[in-house]
């Protein structure tokens, strides 16, 4: 394994934690916190099937409408309305208590840092404006400006083509199976943060780094150095 160029890391769960969601969530779907995780695998099911179908749709859009599929689903009325205000508490994220010391880690050491994710070009800029962690990154870009969702390979490509590197000068840090597998499947390099409820996708290659959180991962990156 070599240090990469430029690291990428996705930002929706891997950066910041949903956790504060769930009471936005729960309050729309009538107490029903356990649906939060199916309403986010739906989301990205959707956006992925969005991108199959070569559409592009806000994030937050695809959103709002999979929290109004889960609900009907689990006998909630839900209104279009209601459900797009249940989306603002997505710009709201605290990151997780990790995330700061490991971004500065990784900062020093000289690495090249990159916010990648599927959320929009505003509403990525909100999140990271409200966790506080605008100014660790070197560029913040969403797939917005290539009109697809990440883990179209396509993504991948044109990422480390605007960062003006590689692919195997990339990295890809992510909470997700998905998002890992799609790197890698690009020529990227990928770490992974096994942070709880998540895996990784076993018919994929294995990431070059697996860790339980953003720390450790960093640590053996500054070791490459």
């Amino acid at each position: 394994m070599k240090a990469p160029k430029v690291i990428f890391f996705d930002v929706n769960e891997s950066l910041l934690d949903l956790g504060n969601m769930k009471k936005s969530i729960a309050t729309i779907l009538e107490g029903k916190e356990e649906l939060l995780p199916l309403w986010f695998t739906t989301m990205l099911q959707y956006s992925s099937v969005t991108t199959l179908s070569q559409q592009y749709t806000n994030f937050d859009e695809i959103g709002a409408a999979a929290l109004q599929m889960v609900a009907a689903n689990n006998n909630v009325s839900l209104s279009s309305e209601k459900a797009k205000e249940a989306m603002k508490s997505f710009s709201s994220l605290p990151p997780h208590r990790e995330v700061v010391e490991a971004l500065n880690t990784l900062r020093s050491a000289g690495y090249k840092m990159v916010a990648l994710s599927n959320s929009s070009s505003d509403g990525l800029a909100t999140q990271l404006k409200n966790a506080g962690l605008t100014d660790l990154f070197d560029e913040i870009i969403s797939v917005e400006q290539v009109g697809k969702f990440k883990p179209d390979s396509s993504v991948y490509l044109w990422a480390s083509k605007k960062m003006d590197a590689q692919p195997e000068d990339c990295m890809m840090i992510a909470a997700h199976g998905w998002d890992v597998a799609g790197a890698m499947w690009a020529g990227w390099q990928a770490a992974f943060i096994a942070r709880p409820g998540q895996q990784l996708y076993t018919l994929a290659p294995k990431p070059q780094i697996n860790e339980p959180n953003l720390l450790l991962i960093a640590e053996k990156l500054v070791g490459l150095k």
